[in-house]
């Protein structure tokens, strides 16, 4: 088993989930909520997206395969999109988003469904973190292999969860100041990873064996 790729893994989700980032908006979902509430919400959510997570860390080869779609060719097209992602996070960009599709969905679901959409659905396991999970998984090639990547998702989401738990301390400790610093600093290393994404693709293409 190679360390430095579960590490790679583990980073590389974390950082999609940009999880101090996502307190705030989780903040503003669950508004008028009590602790208990909260916890109920954060942990459906987290158990939701993880295992969406996990179905594409697993199955998500045989879909590009069903398509015709090589690895390599994957890689490129969601290292760019990750790279994207990555450019939305350094100017804000995405954050403005995130929050826009948190406002939009209260005022079409009850309250009683915010875990599973938004939360789960886009903002944890979205296009970015799917399409991360994706290649990942193409790095994981036997079964022992995908169930530590599995192991992998879970541990970055129970970390996702008690951060959600602790949103309103992380909000108050960091502020507008500290959060937007933060998140663009796990943008530019989203951005490292996704160009590293590109290359590992081109050479997959054109460099085969």
């Amino acid at each position: 088993m190679n360390v430095d790729l579960l590490i790679n893994a583990f980073v590389t989700i974390i950082v999609m989930f940009d999880p101090p980032g996502l307190a705030a908006i989780f903040l503003g979902l669950t508004t008028g909520m009590n602790r208990s509430q909260r916890i109920q919400v954060a942990l459906r959510g987290a158990v939701t997206g993880a295992g969406i997570l996990a179905v594409f860390a697993v199955a998500g080869a045989g879909i590009l395969g069903v398509l015709g779609i090589s690895l390599g060719a994957f890689r490129i097209a969601g290292g760019i999109l990750l790279f994207w992602i990555a450019f939305e996070m350094i100017f804000e960009k995405r954050h403005e988003r995130q929050e826009k599709s948190a406002e939009q969905a209260i005022t079409k679901d009850h309250i009683s469904n915010v875990s599973v959409f938004p939360l789960a659905i886009p903002l944890i396991a979205g296009p970015g973190a799917i399409s991360a999970v994706i290649l990942l998984a193409g790095s994981f090639y036997a079964p022992v292999e995908r169930t530590a990547l599995i192991g992998v998702i879970i541990a970055a989401s129970v970390v996702l969860f008690i951060t959600l738990v602790i949103a309103e301390r992380i909000d108050q400790f960091l502020g507008s100041t500290g959060r937007t610093i933060l998140t663009r600093l796990l943008g530019v290393v989203l951005a490292a990873l996704s160009v590293q994404f590109v290359v590992d693709g081109i050479k997959q293409v054109f460099m085969p064996g």
